[in-house]
């Protein structure tokens, strides 16, 4: 239960700065403390575990070598601010993550250093993968977050899709020749709808949101281009691969209806951040959740779709993670066979990366 993130392994094992989600109002909901998960509780992760009938997975990093027992259930390599793209080559281009500079292959490279400890022979590796789960992504988000925050010009960010795409490709790939068959790759969330970058373009001009939801719609569009490009290479390899099970789950298509229809779903504000501070869109660039002053956040963040301004609350999670278990039992049926509501069932969970 007391399960941290590995951005806050990082810099426990590190000594660098304690990151914002190591602090409260971060955890209240359901933890009632921090965690180091950048929610008021859950995330989609969590609740997938939860519902395959496992504990919270354990954070990779930060764990010592040769005490990896823990790790025989599942593992969870995301870390916070992570991007697809590496940090190098990100910052030829000026784009730099403030928190991090772990990358999806970095995150990859350690999840084949622990794999050797988990099993016994290369057969055995492979058997291991064969009935695992990879869920792979969210991924890539970071990469354009951080470029729009920092002022990148859009065509310039344009260009960066593809190669996001690339680098997920070729993870998967990577994961395959181990001896991987099942992989659960979301794509990319509306981000138009972002306190964050909302705040970041506020004053654009009147149509360029979205008179319904009031997102911006060339942000949201450039969502769908990711989501569209994703698609098609997971197609690619599904054609490469006929005996690999890919699941494509669309983050996008799952969160737009609860800015449409927000009564719908108990949501009283679709824009503004739960825990944040000025503006329209009750978000500040510099003054982040959880660091002083800002300590204290809404009285229900039930009603938030957005809990700091750039992650969602632990009720869009929930509501996130059935649509994830959805198309998990639609794609592979004898999955349900696994999940007793008792027990624990055999398939494993190994985490590479989700963003955030």
């Amino acid at each position: 239960m007391n399960m941290k993130g590995n951005l806050l392994e990082i810099s426990i094992s590190e000594s660098t700065k304690t990151p914002h989600s190591a602090f409260l109002p971060y955890g209240r909901t359901f933890f009632h403390h921090p965690t180091g998960r950048f929610c008021d509780g859950r995330l989609v992760i969590d609740f997938l575990a939860e519902t395959l009938g496992f504990s919270f997975l354990p954070p990779f990093y930060g764990s010592k070598s040769g005490k990896w027992e823990k790790f025989q259930k599942g593992a969870n390599f995301a870390v916070a601010s992570a991007t697809a793209l590496n940090s190098s080559f990100l910052a030829e281009q000026g784009i730099h993550s403030v928190s991090t500079n772990i990358s999806l292959g970095v995150e990859v490279n350690s999840f084949k250093h622990l794999l050797p400890s988990l099993c016994s022979s290369s057969s055995n590796c492979k058997e291991l993968l064969r009935k695992s789960l990879i869920v792979m992504g969210e991924i890539g988000g970071n990469d354009y977050n951080h470029a729009f925050k920092q002022g990148k010009d859009i065509d310039n960010i344009q260009r960066l899709v593809p190669l996001v795409v690339d680098i997920i490709s070729s993870s998967i790939n990577e994961l395959i020749e181990l001896g991987a068959v099942t992989f659960l790759v979301p794509g990319n969330f509306p981000i138009g709808c972002s306190p964050s970058l909302l705040t970041k373009f506020h004053g654009s001009e009147k149509d360029q949101y979205d008179p319904l939801t009031g997102c911006l719609t060339w942000l949201n569009q450039f969502s769908q281009h990711h989501n569209e490009l994703l698609r098609k290479e997971l197609e690619n390899i599904r054609n490469l691969h006929p005996q690999i099970n890919i699941i494509y789950v669309d983050y996008y298509k799952a969160a737009m209806p609860f800015y449409q229809s927000p009564k719908k779903f108990g949501f009283k504000e679709t824009l503004k951040a739960c825990c944040g501070i000025g503006g329209l869109y009750n978000y500040d660039p510099l003054i982040y959740c959880g660091y002083p002053p800002l300590k204290q956040c809404c009285n229900d963040p039930s009603s938030y779709i957005s809990w700091d301004g750039i992650h969602y609350t632990e009720v869009v999670n929930k509501r996130l993670a059935h649509t994830v278990f959805e198309e998990l039992m639609n794609t592979i049926p004898r999955l349900r066979s696994l999940c007793p509501s008792s027990t624990v069932n055999k398939l494993r969970i190994l985490y590479p990366m989700f963003g955030v």
